[in-house]
């Protein structure tokens, strides 16, 4: 390992530990040095873009993004541009996913999952008017600010590659398994604001069941259920909210409810409030700017690196309490054998470099490669799985003197994988350390 490790600097922002990350784009906690407010970055891989030949899709994605202000959409403020990496600056809410409050819960309450689905349905039925789609709706990507109002992240930037034929529909086949519509696994063309909308009516299904209406460990039987729509209700819905369901998880496109019905239906228009935003001109300069080949570099930011002895990361109030849901420290650290999201996080007194040992130690044994860079670590599964190799990134952070936060989350594979070997790994890692 180096002897020294860096802080990132982009622009006006400083940034800090890595929020998510996936084939294209990796999500970083940043703050505006100028303002002191905190952002979310997502990062993409010019290179990556290219050789993909992305360009075009990703910049109509971002205008379009740009243009959506909506406070149930997560909001877009700029966008810049390295000469290797674009730099795409988000609103950063601390709340957590829609996905942490039903796992912790079990389900929600009627009047509250409703609360929910209207503001999911505010945000999809803007978009659409928009020519958005998301194609990836699901309870993950349903984010809560402090205030507990949801957000819709990744909007039209979830599925890049996105296309609409000449026949005016999608033929793109994405999205998350058990939320995908029948018409979309059909391969066949689809309506994309028909199919949001299934993967809308599943998500209430969630929020009301605690479980999922479609849910078979064999791929080819999960997808009989869906094209047939086989599901039954649990006994304490209500009888009209299953009839608003039934009609959104119409396995036939063409007489599934729309958008507008859903809104003029009486059980969703209960304590209803529509939402109340302006719209602000927006300028989309920079946007061209990013993607101008002309090679201005006046139009470039420079990534600066503030070299310091090599030492975890240290996170600030700001940083930590980003690591929460809102300013509720308790739901910071997980428990050995408590809840398992896709990351998770704990304590030790322990030294960094003796911590990052013990991992190792452990890792090694099930299977992963490790990969070292300072005090972070990736570790990467021999085997192919479901969504290809599980990888999970490991990140030590110094929240005070003698006292470091060991990050782990999934990177890459599926989280179900990630799941089975986690009760095992993380409890033989807190032995260890």
């Amino acid at each position: 390992m180096s002897s020294r490790t860096s802080r990132t600097r982009v622009g006006k922002y400083e940034l800090g530990r890595t929020l998510g990350e996936g084939t294209f784009a990796k999500v970083k906690f940043a703050r505006n040095v100028e303002t002191g407010e905190n952002v979310a970055i997502k990062i993409l891989d010019k290179e990556k873009v290219l050789k993909h030949k992305m360009i075009g899709q990703i910049k109509r994605e971002i205008s379009t993004m740009k243009l959506i202000r909506h406070p149930n959409v997560i909001r877009m403020y700029e966008v810049m541009a390295s000469k290797t990496k674009i730099y795409i600056v988000l609103e950063f809410v601390t709340g957590g996913e829609l996905f942490d409050k039903i796992a912790s819960k079990g389900r929600l309450k009627e009047d509250e999952a409703r609360k929910y689905f209207q503001q999911l349905i505010n945000a999809v039925d803007y978009c659409h008017s928009r020519c958005v789609f998301h194609r990836d709706l699901k309870p993950e990507n349903l984010l809560l600010d402090a205030n507990g109002v949801l957000k819709v992240s990744d909007f039209g930037l979830s599925a890049l590659p996105q296309q609409v034929r000449e026949d005016g529909l999608l033929h793109t086949t994405c999205g998350t398994p058990n939320y995908v519509a029948p018409e979309v696994i059909n391969n066949k063309g689809y309506d994309g604001a028909k199919a949001d909308l299934w993967s809308c009516g599943v998500i209430l299904f969630v929020l009301m069941a605690g479980y999922l209406p479609f849910e078979e460990s064999n791929l080819m039987a999960l997808y009989k259920k869906i094209f047939k729509a086989d599901f039954t209700f649990p006994p304490w819905f209500s009888s009209s909210a299953k009839k608003l369901i039934k009609r959104i998880l119409d396995p036939k496109p063409e007489t599934r409810i729309t958008i507008a019905e859903v809104i003029e239906n009486e059980w969703f228009k209960k304590g209803y409030k529509p939402p109340s935003f302006e719209q602000a001109d927006v300028s989309l300069d920079d946007v061209d700017a990013i993607f101008d080949e002309s090679g201005d570099s006046q139009n470039l930011v420079v990534e600066k690196r503030e070299e310091r002895p090599m030492t975890p990361v240290t996170l600030n109030a700001f940083e930590l309490i980003s690591t929460s849901q809102g300013l509720n420290l308790g739901t910071l650290f997980e428990k050995p054998m408590g809840l398992v999201r896709r990351e998770t996080r704990f304590t030790s007194k322990r030294p960094a470099n003796e911590i990052i040992s013990k991992i190792e130690e452990t890792a090694m044994p099930l299977g992963f490669d490790v990969k070292k860079n300072n005090f972070k670590m990736k570790l990467q599964g021999e085997k192919t799985g479901r969504k290809g190799h599980l990888s999970i990134a490991t990140e030590i952070f110094e929240v005070a003197p003698s006292l470091y936060m060991v990050e782990l989350r999934k990177s890459g594979g599926d989280t179900l994988e990630f799941h089975k070997v986690w009760s095992y790994y993380l409890n033989a890692i807190v032995i260890l350390i």
